[in-house]
């Protein structure tokens, strides 16, 4: 499978399982560093002055640390647990188990192909990664569009248990976030500007980007973008919104307000 270097580098984000805690600090051993331990001293376990150590963490209990200093020759690694906020532990608590869950698929794809994970990645999987970014990306991408990999130069008879596996067993993300537009204007032929405003907030460039705009009531309509990320869809609903304000330049006015955003 895909291999990683024997220790994490300074800085790096890592999951970690607590298996001893004491006075000064807790001991744990790193998840996807198997073998490898690590130490969190009570000074970096929370912001302030730690009273009850066990009152922050425990034994058995997953957490997301930062590597603070690595000693490849001594073996020692120091972590800090209030160095990660709840944005980032969120985020590598899901990269974590997106990782887990990819590995697992693939080990079903080697079965299916009758060879061993490890040959599997030699052939293929070393690229899929370098590709796509990592494993489960790429068992995402194939999720939504399987002819996304021949067009970047993937060729197999794995093709098709890569896809099979990847469309039974990954969800697709869609995130949708929702506005509002309140469109006026004072020209004769105004509604015809208005519709052909809201038909070009519509249009986006991405395959996997829908937009929406319904009409709410005069003169207030809903923009509702559905993207795979939380990035894209701001960027494409704040898109949507200059072609509107585009269209409607000299011929009326446009007001726009945020709406809750939703998953």
């Amino acid at each position: 499978m895909l291999t990683k270097p024997d220790f994490p580098e300074e800085g790096e984000l890592v999951v970690c399982t607590v298996t001893k805690v004491q006075g000064f600090g807790a001991f744990v051993e790193l998840d996807e560093y198997p073998g490898k331990e690590g130490f969190i001293h009570i000074a970096e376990v929370a912001t302030g002055w730690v009273k009850r150590i066990r009152n922050y963490v425990r034994e058995k209990q997953r957490v997301v640390c930062r590597v603070m200093h690595v000693d490849q020759e001594k073996g020692h690694i120091d972590l800090s647990l209030k160095r990660v906020n709840e944005h980032q532990k969120r985020d590598k608590i899901q990269e974590w188990k997106n990782n887990q869950k990819a590995e697992r698929l693939f080990s079903m794809m080697a079965q299916r192909l009758k060879k061993t994970p490890e040959e599997c990645f030699k052939r293929f999987g070393n690229a899929l990664v370098e590709k796509y970014g990592s494993l489960y990306s790429a068992f995402e991408e194939c999720a939504y569009d399987a002819e996304l990999f021949k067009k970047d130069g993937f060729s197999g008879d794995w093709l098709d248990d890569f896809e099979a596996i990847a469309k039974n067993n990954v969800v697709v993300p869609v995130v949708n976030i929702k506005g509002y537009i309140k469109a006026e204007t004072w020209l004769p032929d105004g509604v015809n500007h208005i519709k052909t405003a809201l038909v070009e907030a519509e249009k986006s460039k991405f395959d996997d980007v829908t937009i929406k705009v319904k009409y709410v009531g005069a003169p207030r309509y809903s923009v509702t973008v559905a993207a795979p990320d939380y990035k894209i869809a701001e960027s494409e609903l704040k898109k949507a919104i200059e072609r509107v304000n585009a269209c409607m330049k000299d011929k009326g006015v446009v007001e726009f307000a945020r709406g809750l955003e939703e998953k």
